[in-house]
């Protein structure tokens, strides 16, 4: 472990690890593959198998050079993200115009994570106010972090960035999410291809949870990625993004062309 950034605030001491719960783990998962729309059995099935994953994220991001500035600031990475006609009025093509884009496409708002995470949070709530604003921002990245890959909404570009975030963080209930998701897909390979391919995107990226968002809002999605070692689609993925209703039947996939510099998927 590096030594402490002298910098940095003074943080509390680490919270008593959590004990993984495997039966609330169960539940959860069961009930998501069920009703995948139960976004908050993504936080319970986490929340339930996190043990003390989210403690070395939190230490990762101590170390990181940004965090002595965001610690100090704690700017609301939520805010930023609830000002729609603000970021829909950003220059096409720029990370922000393409999240806001992608909230509208989907009909979501960013106050939806908030909602989905209010039970489990409430375990958090005995949490140093350092580590509950990380914790706060890490959530609200979740549609950024949709946007900076181009994985979708649908059930194959969720299990992506499942896979993308499992390289992140190491939770094992993310992780959970994807071996879900790849024993249950098609076993032609091509699918547990792609989720590994996705993985290890996210493996090569920078440290998101360290990343001044709001500063990157304004550059074009293709300088983002390039800052923050995010590798584009066609890089990551040359066969296309994939797209499904439902992975557990390869005939539901289909293939979207991979997006262009200006962050949109080309004409014809």
């Amino acid at each position: 472990m590096n030594a402490p950034n002298p910098e940095l605030p003074r943080i509390g001491p680490p919270p008593p690890r959590r004990k993984v719960d495997w039966r609330r783990a169960r539940i959860a998962l069961s009930t998501l593959l069920a009703e995948p729309e139960r976004v908050e059995q993504v936080f319970e099935l986490i929340e339930a198998l996190e043990g003390d994953a989210g403690e070395r994220l939190f230490q990762r991001f101590l170390r990181h050079p940004n965090a002595p500035e965001l610690l100090t600031r704690k700017p609301s990475l939520l805010s930023a993200l609830l000002k729609r006609s603000e970021l829909g009025a950003l220059p096409e093509g720029s990370l922000g115009r393409t999240y806001a884009q992608f909230m509208w496409d989907g009909g979501i708002e960013a106050e939806g994570l908030v909602d989905a995470s209010q039970d489990t949070r409430a375990e958090h709530e005995d949490m140093d106010p350092e580590r509950l604003w990380f914790n706060d921002r890490f959530r609200d990245m979740h549609d950024l972090w949709h946007t900076l890959t181009g994985y979708g909404r649908d059930l194959a570009g969720e299990a992506a960035l499942a896979a993308f975030t499992y390289a992140q963080t190491g939770n094992r209930g993310i992780l959970l999410i994807v071996l879900s998701s790849a024993l249950l897909g098609p076993w032609n390979l091509t699918w547990q291809r792609y989720m590994w391919r996705a993985w290890r995107r996210g493996r090569r990226a920078e440290l998101l949870t360290a990343a001044k968002w709001e500063e990157l809002l304004a550059l074009p999605l293709t300088e983002a990625r390039r800052r923050l070692g995010v590798s584009p689609p066609d890089a990551a993925h040359p066969g296309g993004i994939l797209v499904a209703e439902d992975v557990t039947s390869g005939s539901r996939f289909t293939t979207r062309p991979n997006v262009s510099e200006a962050g949109v998927a080309p004409e014809g």
